[in-house]
C-alpha cells in the first residue's frame, strides 16, 4: 500500500512539474526557460525535478508528449465526428491549455525540431490517420480518401491555421477558423449520408470539453468541474512540497 501512495504521489508531482514547465516554455521559449523557474512554479525541490527529468531537453520532451496522454474526446461511433471533435477541442484548449501551447511552441521551433522527433506533429498525424481508417471501415469515407494522405494535410492546415491566428490575434479566432477549416475539408472525404449529420460549429470545442468532464464527474463522484471533491489538484501541490529530492 504504501508503495502504491508513493508511486501515485510521484505521478501527481510529474504532473505538476510539466504544468510548470508548459507555462514556462510558453512564455519564454525554450532557449530563454530556466530549471529554476520551473521549480519555483512547480512550488517542488530542483532534486525533485531532476528525479523525473534529467535535463530540460527532457523536460521538453515530456511537455510535448504529455498532451497525448489525456485525451478528451469521447469515443463516438461516428469516427468523422471524432475526426472533427478531435481537432476542435484541440482548438478550444490551445489558448487555455498550457500544456498545448507550448507543445505547439516547442514542436514548431527549428532549434529542437530533429532532437524532439517532429515535435507533436507526428503524433497528431498518427492520430488523425487511426481515426481516418476506422471511418473508412465504418464507411465514412469517399473511395477516393487515403488516411495518411489526408491526416498529413489536415495537421500541416491545422498547424497554419493557428499559426495565423496566432500572429494576427494571440488565437482569439482559432475555433472560428478550425471550424471554417473543417468545414472545407470535410465535404471532400465524407459520404454524403455523414457529412450532414457532422457538427463543425466554432462552439464544438467548448461543447465536447463539458460533454467529457460532466463524465469524468459522474465516474469520480465529483463536482461539475470533473474534479472529486477534497481539492486533487491541491492536494498534489501539497505533497510535492513535502518531496524531498525523490519526486
Amino acid at each position: 500500500m504504501v508503495s502504491v501512495v508513493r508511486q501515485e504521489r510521484a505521478l501527481r508531482t510529474r504532473r505538476l512539474i510539466l504544468e510548470a514547465a508548459a507555462s514556462v516554455f510558453d512564455e519564454f521559449g525554450y532557449e530563454g526557460a530556466t530549471i529554476g523557474e520551473v521549480v519555483s512554479r512547480a512550488g517542488v525541490t530542483r532534486g525533485a525535478v531532476y528525479f523525473h527529468f534529467a535535463s530540460k531537453r527532457d523536460l521538453a520532451q515530456g511537455v510535448v508528449e504529455e498532451q497525448f496522454v489525456q485525451d478528451g474526446v469521447p469515443e463516438r461511433s461516428c469516427k468523422l465526428q471524432e475526426f472533427v471533435d478531435t481537432g476542435m477541442v484541440v482548438a478550444y484548449l490551445m489558448p487555455r491549455d498550457p500544456l498545448l501551447s507550448a507543445g505547439a511552441r516547442l514542436s514548431l521551433g527549428q532549434d529542437l525540431f530533429d532532437d524532439l522527433g517532429g515535435g507533436a506533429i507526428p503524433g497528431w498525424i498518427n492520430r488523425f490517420e487511426a481515426l481516418l481508417v476506422a471511418a473508412g471501415e465504418r464507411g465514412e469515407l469517399l473511395p477516393h480518401v487515403v488516411p495518411a494522405d489526408t491526416a498529413w494535410l489536415l495537421v500541416a492546415a491545422w498547424t497554419g491555421v493557428q499559426i495565423q491566428s496566432q500572429k494576427l490575434c494571440g488565437r482569439a479566432d482559432l475555433e472560428l477558423r478550425v471550424s471554417a477549416l473543417y468545414q472545407h475539408l470535410m465535404p471532400s472525404i465524407a459520404v454524403p449520408g455523414v457529412l450532414g449529420s457532422l457538427r463543425m460549429g466554432p462552439n464544438r470545442g467548448a461543447q465536447v470539453v463539458a460533454e467529457a468532464a460532466a463524465a469524468r464527474a459522474a465516474a469520480e463522484g465529483g463536482g461539475p468541474d470533473g474534479v472529486p471533491d477534497g481539492g486533487a489538484a491541491g492536494s498534489a501541490r501539497v505533497e510535492a512540497q513535502t518531496e524531498v529530492g525523490v519526486g
